[in-house]
């Protein structure tokens, strides 16, 4: 062995100055070092350290720089923002790809660094690129990170890999991210962080139900209340790469990417490649910590819906594929009377389309199921004041359609590679300007002619296999969707998009870019909804994901629940109903008359407040809150999934509240308080309410009736003065 003395190293004045670049916003900060030679290092992410002084830079990278550490290379190394094996780095490389057969190991020269406080700019260039990457903080301690590469050789640079990356401290030791499948999307999975670099790679050509949706390392224990943790999500709608490393001579490093197929990007002199961003979050407050800040920095965009979130209808699960003129002018009229403001027509109403088997790609009324076409239904909704929304698939064909006969060059899977299709259906390749122009007019006529409010932008299949141009095609593809996106709301800037993707296989900060919700899932078993929606909730806040009621037996579970308990948890979202509301009785109708005049009462609330999920101690509840940004008024609602352990309710601890003020407690008017498991519920329900102080109900807080399972109560906390 060889020891190798490393004391008499001398510090202080013959160590180079680095300067030192902070951002600060919302209790956060990001600290980025200059180097001497090569790109910049980031020395910390997370709590704020506050402004550091000119004076000081030295000392803070002494402080926090790497030093040498035992069996490893001769002098220190840099964790930089873009780390390779040139640098000493080890692990995942930050850009990878090669250039006429030899690895892409850029010597990055003339490194720039220039910052406003709030944002972060790093420039340099190799013999065969040139980067610029930006690093911006916004007012919600939320970081977005983008790289871009130019081309500077004649010689082609093939990219593998560009991904962004930030250390954490060193004190995490859980990972959490999800997992899922269809009717079951955004399923929790949580481990101990172990030694390596572990990458959790989406290969399903769309986000996927399966997406990790975002990555999280956490201080041991962390929950929804407590606990630093760090967090990733990639806004992008295809096949990504979220990534850890923990080497034994860095700092844990968090990441995330597009995951790029051999030969999809090629870049000639003066082409760039851009990445999508990564928004990476930090909080010391849980997981509900990581969700108020992505939460405050989407209701900050400039785009966010600011009008009051619609009641919906969809036809959907009322209809299916049945449309004909009279029931559905019925269900618009029985709609309207309950208090639905925006009635979508479903899939079913173009050229053939009998069933999923055909049709998708002729975006034409079909005259044989509307003979004067959509324009009785439509007059008859608008004459009811609701608004009209439509059902579209625009980056799909069917096989049996006139589209795929007149254009197979157009698609993105060819048939003759045996690619196989999925719900009978083939990807139309959106890179292909004709193909998105084709699209673009054909659903600009109907959205024109009818001046269609709102569209339901569906995409029902996993792409696999995408070629665009004799080569990998899915980026291509991916950012062709997004421009038909832009360039239809461009057309007709009033519209609103949903999007849907089988449910929830597409729920990202991409698509979000360009749309005003999603759609979580198909299930409407409302059972089955709860944990999907908590579990989008950690990205998006209650506006954005649609929640509908749906019928007495859901069609995807076939389980039966209560009217009042699918109001309850379609309650907490941008809600809507999605079940045939002409075959419900005088007293269903009644209810839910009161439960859309509820949603309309608290949707501002609902949608401007802090979320917050609440652990009671009894994991047959699912409790989750919304308190007012002043603290005024809070909206709970307590589900019953599951029997609990306890023989006695658990009493409801809400946080948020101002501990000095009083409030009242009450079930809402709305939705029925149900009949518990108790022999004699708790007094104060049987009275109808509780004036406690608010350190009180959040220390104490107020015994809950025995629900049993698939029954839900909704309460609200409202100050006294």
């Amino acid at each position: 062995m060889t020891v190798v003395d490393r004391g008499a190293r001398p510090l202080g004045p013959a160590e180079p100055v680095r300067p030192v670049h902070v951002l600060r916003a919302a209790g956060v900060s990001l600290v980025v070092a200059a180097a001497v030679d090569g790109l910049p290092e980031v020395l910390h992410w997370g709590r704020d350290v506050g402004q550091i002084a000119d004076t000081d830079a030295d000392d803070v990278v002494l402080a926090l720089g790497r030093p040498v550490s035992p069996s490893a290379f001769d002098a220190p190394w840099p964790l930089t923002v873009l780390p390779t094996e040139r640098d000493g780095w080890e692990g995942r490389p930050g850009i990878a790809g090669h250039v006429d057969g030899a690895p892409l190991v850029p010597r990055w020269r003339d490194a720039r660094v220039a910052s406003d406080g709030m944002e972060l700019v790093v420039t340099a260039h190799s013999d065969v690129l040139a980067l610029r990457s930006v690093f911006a903080l916004d007012g919600a301690g939320v970081l977005r990170v983008r790289h871009a590469v130019t081309g500077r050789s004649d010689v082609p640079v093939h990219l593998q890999a560009l991904e962004a990356t930030l250390p954490v401290g060193e004190r995490v030791a859980e990972v959490l991210d999800l997992g899922g499948r269809w009717t079951r999307e955004r399923t929790p999975q949580r481990r101990a962080l172990t030694a390596g670099s572990h990458a959790r790679e989406s290969r399903r050509g769309r986000t996927g139900h399966d997406a990790p949706t975002l990555l999280a390392l956490g201080t041991s224990g962390f929950d929804d209340e407590a606990g630093e943790v760090w967090a990733v999500h990639l806004a992008w709608s295809a096949d990504a790469v979220h990534r850890i490393d923990l080497l034994a001579e860095a700092r844990p490093l968090l990441g995330a990417g597009e995951l790029l197929r051999a030969g999809e990007v090629v870049l000639g002199r003066g082409e760039t490649f851009t990445t999508p961003d990564a928004v990476f979050v930090w909080s010391d407050e849980g997981l509900d910590g990581v969700s108020a800040r992505f939460h405050d920095s989407l209701r900050a965009r400039p785009g966010h819906p600011r009008r009051p979130r619609p009641v919906v209808l969809n036809t959907w699960e009322a209809v299916y594929y049945r449309q004909e003129l009279a029931p559905l002018v019925a269900l618009a009229e029985t709609a309207a009377d309950i208090g639905v403001e925006r009635f979508v027509l479903d899939d079913g109403w173009f050229l053939g389309r009998r069933s999923d088997r055909t049709s998708l790609g002729d975006w034409r009324v079909d005259p044989a199921v509307w003979p004067d076409g959509l324009r009785p239904l439509v007059d008859r909704v608008r004459e009811l004041g609701m608004e009209f929304g439509l059902w579209f698939e625009p980056e799909m064909v069917s096989p049996v359609s006139e589209l795929a006969v007149a254009h197979p060059e157009w698609l993105l899977q060819r048939p003759d590679d045996d690619v196989r299709t999925w719900r009978n259906q083939y990807v139309l390749d959106m890179a292909n300007p004709d193909a998105r122009a084709f699209v673009l007019e054909a659903m600009s006529a109907v959205i024109g002619e009818h001046h269609v409010e709102f569209v339901k932008w569906d995409q029902n299949r996993d792409v696999v296999h995408a070629v665009h141009d004799g080569r990998a095609g899915l980026d291509a593809h991916t950012r062709g969707v997004y421009a038909l996106m832009d360039e239809l709301r461009a057309r007709h800037p009033w519209l609103e998009i949903e999007a849907c993707a089988s449910g929830g296989a597409r729920v990202d900060l991409g698509v979000l870019e360009r749309t005003d919700r999603v759609w979580p899932s198909d299930t409407n078993d409302a059972l089955e909804r709860l944990p999907v929606q908590r579990w989008t909730e950690v990205l998006l806040p209650l506006e954005l994901i649609g929640s509908h009621v749906g019928p007495e037996v859901s069609h995807t579970t076939g389980r039966h629940l209560d009217l009042d308990f699918r109001m309850a948890v379609s309650l907490f979202g941008s809600a809507g109903i999605e079940t045939d509301v002409t075959t419900l009785t005088p007293v269903e109708l009644d209810r839910i008359r009161a439960w859309t005049a509820l949603y309309r009462r608290e949707r501002g609330l609902l949608h401007t407040g802090r979320l917050r999920h609440l652990d009671l101690g009894d994991p047959g509840l699912a409790t989750t809150s919304v308190v007012a940004t002043d603290r005024s008024r809070a909206l709970v609602r307590v589900a019953r999934t599951a029997t609990g352990p306890q023989s006695l309710a658990v009493p409801l601890r809400l946080r948020g509240l101002d501990r000095t003020r009083r409030y009242r407690l009450a079930p809402v008017a709305g939705i029925g308080v149900p009949h518990g498991l108790d022999m004699v519920p708790p007094q104060w329900i049987e009275r109808g309410f509780l004036e406690l102080p608010g350190a009180v109900l959040e220390d104490v807080g107020a015994r809950l009736p025995m629900l049993a399972p698939g029954t839900a109560v909704v309460l609200e906390c409202r100050a006294l003065d």
